[in-house]
């Protein structure tokens, strides 16, 4: 099997990802994108500072990289209250439940990242909390043990899942506000990109931006990865500055191509097209035949892949669409011309 090491274009994040922390919008007028949402958040922001109330709780779904993170950050900011952040695998027992929110000051912000990870036994000890503000927990075992209920302050729990699916419908009706992000224009990314390489002093062009933007297939931490990378190509082979041929350039040495595909997206592309008459192939015939992990083509590959209509999902196995063999430059096969007809 090939190295797993993460590509720069996985929207997930990687160590490098220290340095995007600084790069986060910090108030919700510095937040690009996300136009509906944005208006939505301000107003009942407001409304709930001006009543001293916590505000509701919040549900953010939608692909990694997409700033779930950052608006949560933003909604404590704005409230002025303190942000207290975990991670849904990092809470295993009951007891670490306790011990976030018995900690809570009044009106803090809870944000629990990859919610969807979360037992049923965790979810439901979350259930009086969100509604009562209320904790109950057992002390003690068999006949003797007895229910202790802790009093919680007012607190706003902030859940951000890739996966509203697998969150149960209790806990998902419990969300007073919740959002599904979507991916940005390339207008949209311009913006971050220009924004991205003023706090990193980068001499960005602004059809430099836009080149960086069209490529970075609608999330803005790929955006900021790419900024990065061109920004070392700049400084090495030109003269420092971010045109748009610096950043083609860079691009091109990166093996990112104009819709954003790298080199393992378009073999996953060319397997399907060349060695299978364009499918339909099972995915594990397909990991074998690329060299990677079933869950790795199906979590991290697929999403984007089906999203630009190149690879579709079929009973029988993936199969890639007349735009694939398009982008690839390769004839269609006749049985799959007919096989539209």
């Amino acid at each position: 099997m090939t190295d797993t090491a993460p590509r720069i274009q996985t929207p997930y994040l990687v160590e490098e990802d220290e340095l995007d922390r600084s790069l986060r919008p910090r108030r919700l007028e510095a937040f690009v994108g996300q136009q509906t949402l944005r208006e939505q958040l301000a107003v009942a922001i407001e409304a709930s500072s001006a009543r001293g109330e916590a505000l509701d709780h919040l549900l953010l779904a939608g692909p990694p990289g997409l700033g779930k993170t950052s608006l949560a950050q933003i909604v404590a900011a704005e409230l002025d209250v303190p942000f207290v952040q975990t991670a849904g695998p990092a809470l295993e027992r009951k007891g670490d439940v306790a011990a976030f929110l018995s900690a809570l000051e009044p009106r803090s912000v809870f944000f629990i990242d990859e919610i969807h990870r979360l037992t049923r036994a965790l979810e439901e000890t979350l259930y009086p909390a969100m509604e009562d503000h209320r904790l109950p927990i057992t002390v003690g075992q068999g006949a003797g043990a007895r229910v202790v209920t802790l009093e919680l302050p007012p607190f706003t729990l902030i859940g951000a899942t890739t996966r509203t699916g697998l969150l149960t419908t209790p806990l998902r009706d419990r969300f007073g506000i919740q959002s599904h992000l979507e991916p940005y224009s390339v207008e949209e990314l311009a913006i971050i990109v220009r924004r991205s390489a003023g706090i990193l002093a980068i001499d960005i062009e602004d059809d430099g931006a836009i080149a960086i933007a069209a490529r970075s297939r609608g999330t803005p931490r790929v955006a900021n990865r790419l900024l990065k990378r061109v920004r070392d190509f700049a400084e090495v082979r030109m003269e420092g500055v971010v045109s748009a041929g610096a950043a083609q350039a860079a691009l091109e040495l990166l093996e990112v191509d104009e819709r954003g595909l790298d080199r393992l997206d378009r073999e996953i592309l060319s397997t399907i097209c060349a060695k299978f008459a364009g499918g339909p192939v099972g995915l594990s015939t397909l990991a074998v035949a690329v060299g990677e992990e079933q869950d790795t083509i199906e979590d991290v590959y697929e999403p984007y892949l089906l999203k630009e209509g190149l690879i579709k999902r079929t009973p029988r196995g993936r199969a890639a669409t007349p735009a694939a063999f398009a982008h690839l430059g390769l004839e269609l096969p006749q049985a799959v011309e007919r096989s539209l007809f």
